[in-house]
């Protein structure tokens, strides 16, 4: 049975969303010089979500995504890289969110006004996007990429 709409503004408006335990970005699986993590998400419902992070310190590209499993992406933050919108062709930029419609799936994006901090801090980001997607974090989240003086 496919996911609606409804099912959908349930799950983002679900207030026990948790997220636990402490991300670990790790290489790219595909090689490229992008750091991923994939944590689970509790949900008062049980609904099977998960959420990955990305970013690209070269392309200076970040993405925040929730993935229902059996569904796919219904939730994403891209930062760092254009996205047409394939129905119209209205290009929205480089800062874009996606939401699950039964019409479009994550196939449209608009442009957020709640997101400030720029796709090289993704911990500031991170904080940013949990807020607007209604997730608590219990954890630490450490920038992917070493910051000036860590080896010192």
């Amino acid at each position: 049975m496919p996911f609606t709409n409804e099912e959908f503004e349930e799950l983002l408006s679900d207030p026990d969303k948790i997220v636990a335990g402490d991300v670990k970005w790790c290489d790219d699986e595909d090689h490229s010089p992008a750091k991923e993590f994939t944590l689970d998400v509790a949900t008062s419902k049980g609904h099977p979500l998960f959420v990955r992070g990305s970013y690209n310190h070269e392309a200076k590209a970040l993405s925040y995504v929730m993935i229902l499993k059996g569904t796919g992406r219904v939730y994403a933050l891209d930062l760092g890289k254009d996205h047409r919108n394939p129905s119209t062709g209205q290009l929205v930029g480089e800062k874009h969110k996606h939401r699950w419609s039964e019409e479009n799936r994550d196939k449209e994006a608009y442009v957020p006004k709640d997101i400030t901090e720029p796709a090289t801090d993704p911990p500031a980001v991170w904080k940013q996007f949990c807020v607007e997607a209604g997730l608590k974090h219990e954890g630490d989240f450490p920038s992917p990429v070493p910051q000036p003086g860590f080896f010192e």
